[in-house]
């Protein structure tokens, strides 16, 4: 975790995709212009922001899991 990283729970699901979508600008030209320091930050800060999409996907997938009668004996193979 970036240690200049916001709380991230307290941002909305539009807001965080968008902020991680504006990350993936600024890393693409953090990579033309070679600055590899400002890669390495920006791809720590990345990583809490994906992580943080990631985690609410799983809380949203387990919470359909335990209500919707379709999901009901599904193998999970990861």
């Amino acid at each position: 975790m970036h240690p200049l990283t916001p709380d991230l729970t307290q941002l909305t699901d539009a807001d965080l995709n968008k902020k991680h979508s504006e990350l993936t600008t600024k890393l693409t030209q953090a990579y033309r212009f070679g600055n590899s320091q400002l890669v390495y930050q920006l791809q720590m800060v990345m990583e809490d922001y994906t992580m943080e999409i990631g985690r609410r996907q799983q809380k949203l997938m387990d919470e359909l899991t335990k209500t919707n009668k379709e999901f009901k004996g599904i193998i999970d193979i990861q």
